[in-house]
């Protein structure tokens, strides 16, 4: 009991002290260029007394001190410090402008981030900040938000939970770079960037920052399109957290805490963050859970010298797909068949959905930040990094009554529900336990087959083989090494200079996850023990991806099994120069790719698993200057050359270990000018770009009437290198605030991105590799480039009628998009080109509110709610086919409805509330 009153004594007289302490009220407003900015953060310097703006970039500050320094920060903008004296009791600010985009510095966790500066680093950069990452993101996919910058198309593709996709300019994100804090996420070996992965990083993201082109970072990395920089939250921040949840269509529910210690006496600072998303899917059959945390842990010495950041996150998650795969899609006239939230993978085992697809990863990353301010002129960045990636996705295998190999069992129409399309998976079990069914028939006998089972002991009953559900599983180990020294040579010069070092290990194989009521599956694919029943499975469950370390070696795999590897390192450089309003810099880097490959399956030991290391060289050249006319007006002009190395299928072909003989490394060469103007009430960019991408690498097949028997016909296999792509266009990206309470953005994107030339190289039987069976020809002179529409526009209207309460709408419009071109579309001559899809148009709506709430007022209830897709639209987002409609065919909107499309969501909507303290 008495501990119980010193504890409630030492609370009341904290609460006391407090009040007694307290001096005085600052009160002001923040803001940019463009008007007010919410959310930015106001601290009393040296203390963790601080607040942030609300929607108007008011604050209100009370302060124990009657005189000392508050400091106003804001992402993408420098700190102002100004002086306060509040010994008459209040003291009023005014308006505080902050200088637009000047730096990142003070939410950046390393300091190897390449980050653009407004007016100052010459390059196309679109930003988007915390608050509107907050506000806008919802239930939508982090990609999505990137549709408001100018040349960017992102979709959510099949429409499984992360399964979104991106374009910049044209450019898949194979080739965009992505970096989270400085550092490099793309696939080592085949670019990809699943966002799948990365569901978490809204969560942690201080902002996104667009750049398009070459961009501005120093590493050679895989950006022909652009640059995605995603700057996390530090733990060296303000004191406090925030709890929240979103609620939105089909049973979405997301749940998020978080909180910060900010930095203490000791010098160490601690942040974590919490967050648990599930529900159903828009699309039929694509439920879903995930899961992401992160922790921070900080400490920096006394003087600042010395930072030190460790940080590991994760967004572990199990969802369900409609495939994206060519082969195992629904046409336009499925879908207007069954409605276009059809999943053609999609159906129900013992009364519960059930998919092929399933998508199960989890991909934690480590880093480990030291900043050195040796002097006043020098300092040394540099992280240290580990990801551990594991897991895959499923998918059918066997055969059918079709007799077909892989994914013939799903694509025949025996094995679905005419009237509604969905697979009848309990029916499957029966067939595969050798029970009558209403597809059993011709064949059936044929099939059986007894077997011993992998220990060689009992035998196994199976049809060689049913179907089954396997999982193609691609984990990775990743390390790596970057740092960057800084060094001020004078007044205007300044040099940077560092290395990137990463090493990489691939696994990939395929492993049983569900028998579907057949007593084994029987695999010759690996020579070295052939003609194996193997029974058991391995589960897609969320359980089985928690534990990243747990060992693969002992599982039993089916069909393939091969490691890639690849080693890179790499030097950079840059020297910049400033001097009044003139800002240039040059860059350089150069970089060893090297690649092996093991294959423990097509190969005997005897034979050589595992090949020599192939050694690469690359590197990009690029440089660019701004000069500031006066206040207002700005100009800027970069230009870069990117020699980059060939993925990894470029280098050893056909899934094998065979090495290209013709390795050749693609060349990017891009060209842009801008203009930049600055007001008041109105700021906008204006951008001309020019990017020409040569010697791309493509596997292409095609039917070839047999050189020995001309009555037969045999398959051909053809590697082509030499394709061109150049893309054009015209960027303008504009904010307007005519009155306090009113706020328009807008942006409008033109392209013009197409294939040059023809290609052409011998076909080899896939049979056979040393059989020249005839030739392979692409003429692909003027193709549109597909999949990404090339003009874009949106126009939003932000209105703010009272204080706090804030509506917005805003339209966007899809233009010139085309059909995602497969090369063996273009083999004659007289090809109609790239199929256009129709242009369609989107509006989306949201309503905020902010209620201050406390003794002081220092905390904040958030209210958000999205709507996306306003009028309920029906319009084709994307086509994985290019079928041209001839007279007689079924269409829908001019479109042959045997295309394999997908249809875009219609009306989606979420809510949102969040408590921060």
């Amino acid at each position: 009991m008495k501990k119980t009153y010193n504890v409630f004594l030492a609370v009341a007289m904290f609460f006391i002290t407090s009040v007694a302490f307290s001096q005085g009220t600052i009160t002001g407003k923040v803001v940019d260029e463009a008007g007010p900015l919410p959310g930015a953060s106001v601290l009393v310097k040296g203390t963790t007394n601080g607040t942030s703006t609300n929607f108007n970039g008011e604050f209100t500050l009370n302060v124990s001190t009657a005189t000392g320094t508050i400091e106003i920060s804001y992402v993408g903008f420098a700190t102002k410090s100004i002086q306060f004296n509040v010994s008459g009791g209040t003291q009023n600010l005014g308006t505080v402008a902050l200088d637009a985009d000047n730096s990142l510095d003070e939410v950046v966790i390393v300091g190897v981030v390449d980050i653009a500066k407004e007016r100052e680093t010459p390059v196309a950069v679109s930003t988007i900040k915390a608050q509107e990452i907050v506000e806008r993101l919802g239930n939508q996919e982090l990609p999505e938000l990137l549709n408001a910058t100018p040349s960017v198309y992102a979709t959510k593709s099949g429409g499984g939970f992360g399964d979104s996709r991106i374009n910049i300019r044209g450019f898949d994100q194979r080739n965009t770079a992505v970096l989270i804090n400085g550092v490099p996420v793309n696939d080592m070996e085949n670019g990809a960037v699943f966002w799948s992965n990365w569901t978490g990083l809204a969560d942690v993201a201080s902002a996104i920052q667009v750049q398009r082109g070459l961009g501005s970072s120093k590493l050679a990395i895989s950006s022909v399109g652009g640059t995605l920089n995603i700057v996390t939250k530090t733990t060296d921040r303000n004191e406090g957290g925030f709890v929240g949840t979103t609620l939105g269509n089909d049973n979405y529910l997301k749940t998020i805490a978080s909180y910060s210690t900010g930095r203490m006496e000791n010098g160490f600072a601690f942040t974590g963050l919490f967050s648990r998303v599930a529900g159903d899917g828009y699309i039929d059959g694509t439920a879903f859970e995930g899961y992401n945390y992160f922790l921070g842990f900080g400490w920096s010495n006394e003087k600042r010298t010395h930072d030190v950041q460790f940080t590991v996150t994760g967004a572990p998650q199990v969802h369900n797909q409609r495939t994206t795969s060519f082969f195992n899609a629904a046409t336009l006239a499925q879908y207007l068949q069954y409605g276009d939230k059809y999943n053609y993978n999609n159906g129900t085992l013992n009364g519960e959905e059930f998919n092929w697809r399933r998508n199960f990863y989890h991909k934690p990353v480590l880093s480990l930040n030291w900043d050195w301010d040796i002097s006043d002129k020098t300092k040394l960045s540099s992280v240290a990094y580990a990801s551990f990636g594991r897991g895959g996705g499923t998918g059918d295998i066997g055969r059918g009554r079709t007799g077909g190999g892989s994914s013939a069992f799903a694509s025949s129409l025996a094995f679905r529900d005419a009237a509604t399309g969905l697979v009848k998976f309990d029916e499957i079990v029966r067939w595969n336990a050798g029970e009558a069914t209403s597809f059993t028939g011709t064949g059936d006998s044929d099939i059986l087959l007894n077997q011993p089972d992998a220990n060689g002991n009992n035998f196994v009953q199976a049809r060689s083989n049913g179907i089954v559900r396997r999982a193609s599983i691609n984990s990775h180990n990743w390390f790596g090494l970057l740092a960057n020294l800084n060094t001020q040579l004078n007044d205007n010069l300044t040099l940077d200079i560092g290395f990137d070092a990463r090493t990489y290990k691939g696994f990939h194989y395929r492993r049983l996850d569900n028998l579907l009521g057949a007593d084994g599956y029987i695999d010759n694919g690996n020579v070295n023990n052939p003609n194996i029943a193997l029974t058991n499975t391995y589960s897609s469950n969320f359980s089985s991806i928690v534990n990243v370390f747990k060992d693969i070696d002992n599982e039993d795999k089916i069909d393939y099994y091969n490691i890639g590897y690849v080693r890179w390192l790499g030097i950079f450089g840059q020297l910049e120069y400033k001097k009044d309003d003139i800002s240039a810099f040059v860059q350089f880097s150069g970089a060893n790719q090297a690649y092996s490959r093991e294959d423990l399956f097509l190969l005997t030991p005897a034979e050589g698993q595992r090949t020599d290391w192939e050694n690469i060289l690359g590197g990009t050249i690029k440089g660019g200057l701004n000069y500031n006319i006066n206040e207002n007006h700005n100009v800027f002009a970069n230009a870069g050359y990117y020699s980059k190395q060939p993925l990894f299928d470029a280098v050893y072909l056909n899934n094998t270990n065979e090495l290209n003989e013709d390795i050749r490394n693609e060349k990017v060469f891009g060209v842009e000018i801008g203009y930049g103007y600055q007001s008041e009430k109105l700021s906008a960019n204006v951008n001309l770009y020019r990017t020409s991408w040569k010697d791309r690498f493509q596997t292409i097949f095609g039917t070839f009437p047999d050189p020995d028997d001309p009555m037969e016909t045999v398959q051909g296999r053809t590697n082509v290198v030499g394709i061109e792509q150049v893309h054009m266009g015209f960027e303008l990206e504009t904010t307007y605030r005519p009155l306090d309470f009113l706020t328009f953005r807008g942006m409008l994107s033109i392209g013009n991105w197409e294939y040059g030339g023809t290609v052409s190289g011998p076909a080899f039987d896939t049979n056979d590799q040393n059989r020249v069976v005839g030739e392979n020809t692409l003429f692909l002179d003027n193709v549109k480039v597909g999949n990404a529409a090339q003009t874009t526009m949106r126009l939003a209207g932000i209105v703010e009628p009272v204080k706090n309460l804030k509506f917005d709408v805003a339209w966007f419009r899809a233009d010139n998009l085309y059909a995602d071109i497969r090369a063996e579309d273009f083999d004659v001559a007289d090809n109609r080109g790239s199929l256009q899809l129709p242009a369609y148009n989107l509006f989306d709506g949201g309503i905020s509110y902010l209620w201050l709430v406390g003794k002081e007022k220092q905390n904040r209830v958030n209210f958000r709610l999205n709507v996306n897709n306003l009028f309920n639209t029906t319009y084709i987002v994307e086509s994985q086919t290019n079928i041209f409609a001839d007279p007689g065919d079924d269409t829908y909107d001019g479109i042959n409805t045997a295309n394999k499309a997908f249809f875009g969501f219609g009306r989606t909507w979420n809510f949102s509330v969040r408590y921060t303290f």
